[in-house]
């Protein structure tokens, strides 16, 4: 991979100067190579990598992972069903998997019974679906290569002994 796009990667918020100098070449060339990226749809979005345990408010969202188990369609395979289901509100992510499930979906919800009502009542009734597997996030420890700090909890664990 292109060594701006490397740097990108870990560091949406670098700019083209700071690039420039790391890669030792001219700002404008960096610039132009970025605009470009982001043209061709190689570059399709800058993120923040959020820790939301140190802010948690009202909007407090429930993530889920949801292994789903598909037929694939004739002639189209699996991109027209998984098309379907990306293009549910609550689905933040999308991947053909391999293994005993097809499909993985990222769904965020506000909390676990409208994440459960989505799978009930949306994905789970979809004609080509087979089968669903859901697993709650509990807690992340790292995320997109950035460890994830958390709050002290006061609440140590008590010694248990026999």
């Amino acid at each position: 991979m292109d060594e701006i796009l490397e740097i990108l990667e870990k560091d949406g918020r670098a700019s083209a100067e700071d690039i420039a100098k790391m890669l030792r070449k001219d700002a404008g060339e960096v610039k132009k190579a970025i605009k470009k990226y982001e043209k061709e749809g190689a570059i399709l979005k800058y993120k923040a990598v959020i820790n939301r345990d140190l802010i948690r408010d009202e909007d407090f969202e429930v993530r889920a992972l949801i292994e789903v188990n598909i037929v694939p369609q004739k002639d189209l395979g699996f991109d027209k069903i998984a098309e379907r289901i990306y293009s549910f509100p609550e689905v933040t992510s999308c991947y053909l998997i391999s293994g005993t499930y097809d499909l993985l979906v990222v769904v965020a919800g506000k909390n676990l019974h409208t994440v459960s009502n989505f799978v009930a009542e949306k994905l789970s009734c979809l004609e080509h679906v087979r089968g669903t597997a859901t697993h709650f996030l509990l807690k992340k420890y790292k995320e997109d290569g950035v460890i994830l700090k958390h709050k002290s909890e006061n609440n140590k664990r008590i010694a248990i002994s026999y």
